[in-house]
């Protein structure tokens, strides 16, 4: 197999979903965004349907190939819609979207008034992350609007930006509270959600009624969290031996080999593959765009495991397992276990 491949056990995502769960005390919403974290969103959906009490994703297509998989629990888009086709898509596929801003919400007035919809939607609250949301002071007059409108609001949320630092924690989840009183207000029996992976992890008063669950269910903590619930890792990767030998004329990949003979591998994996050029799947050296070259003794065409620390090697880069888990599995073949 050319292709680097990407091993998945479905059941130690189900796994990790039920430590979350534990620990956070309330309902699951399953990120799921991102293909999963890499991982496979409709698989990992179909893993954790009928565990969870909704799925979130990042994007109206995200969703509704969600939809097209046969997933039927409630999905969040967690970005606004940009246009009045995705807010009709979104609407057809029966997706909850977000309603972050004056001008989301007229998208969607307009998208109404010509098709006739009334999509599910959650009100988004920006409570200092300045990423989506209302501003706290503005939620009453846009809960009038939203109330005038005729959408069917089901839930409102916010995000921490900094989940380790206790002040500014406190700092949002009060005004999370203040918007949330006044979302209730106009729409009682909603679904509140504060927490993600972080603030679940900081503590259970900021559960609300459901946490948003994402690197958690995929086997990682956010660095500050590092320890502080035992997940495990899903993924395991593997390239293909491409080449066996032995050094010869100096170099070793875009380096100079340590030893003259000394015994090489060339591993069926590159920079175009999603890793870092500069060392990276046991190489000596940087990587090739689409090989990798390492020492050892392997035979032609055996599979060999790569990145057993994945947040180890995140860390060397200077980024996150968020970053390397979405951009390695772009080209992999991915077997489900």
């Amino acid at each position: 197999m050319q292709q680097l491949e990407a091993r998945i056990d479905l059941g130690r995502i189900v796994s990790n979903a039920a430590l979350v769960s534990e620990r956070a005390g309330v309902p699951l919403i399953a990120v799921v965004k991102d293909d999963a974290y890499g991982h496979g969103a409709e698989r990992v959906a179909h893993a954790l349907e009928g565990r969870v009490r909704a799925f979130a994703v990042a994007t109206v297509e995200e969703g509704a190939a969600l939809r097209v998989a046969g997933i039927l629990s409630e999905i969040l888009v967690l970005t606004p819609c940009l246009c009045g086709e995705e807010v009709l898509r979104g609407a057809e596929y029966g997706l909850t979207l977000s309603v972050s801003s004056g001008a989301a919400f007229r998208l969607l007035l307009r998208a109404k008034a010509e098709y006739g919809l009334r999509p599910a939607v959650q009100i988004a609250v920006n409570t200092g992350m300045n990423r989506y949301g209302f501003r706290p002071e503005r939620t009453r007059a846009a809960c009038k609007e939203i109330l005038r409108s005729g959408l069917n609001v089901t839930g409102c949320y916010s995000h921490f930006y900094a989940p380790a630092e206790r002040g500014t924690r406190e700092e949002q989840y009060l005004r999370f509270c203040a918007a949330e009183r006044e979302i209730r207000s106009f729409f009682p029996g909603i679904c509140a959600h504060l927490a993600a992976t972080g603030g679940i992890l900081a503590g259970r008063k900021y559960a609300f009624d459901a946490v948003r669950c994402g690197i958690a269910l995929y086997g990682y903590l956010p660095e500050e969290f590092r320890g502080a619930l035992p997940v495990r890792p899903a993924m395991k990767l593997y390239a293909t031996v491409s080449q066996r030998g032995r050094a010869a004329g100096g170099g070793a990949g875009y380096q100079h080999a340590e030893r003259d003979g000394m015994a090489l591998n060339t591993l069926r994996v590159g920079y175009g593959d999603g890793l870092f050029r500069a060392g990276a799947a046991g190489a000596i050296g940087k990587l090739c765009m689409d090989a990798a070259v390492a020492e050892g003794d392997r035979p032609f065409g055996a599979r060999k495991r790569i990145l057993r620390d994945l947040g180890g090697y995140a860390r060397s880069h200077g980024t996150t397992e968020y970053e390397a888990l979405v951009n390695l599995t772009k080209r992999a073949v991915k077997t489900y276990v």
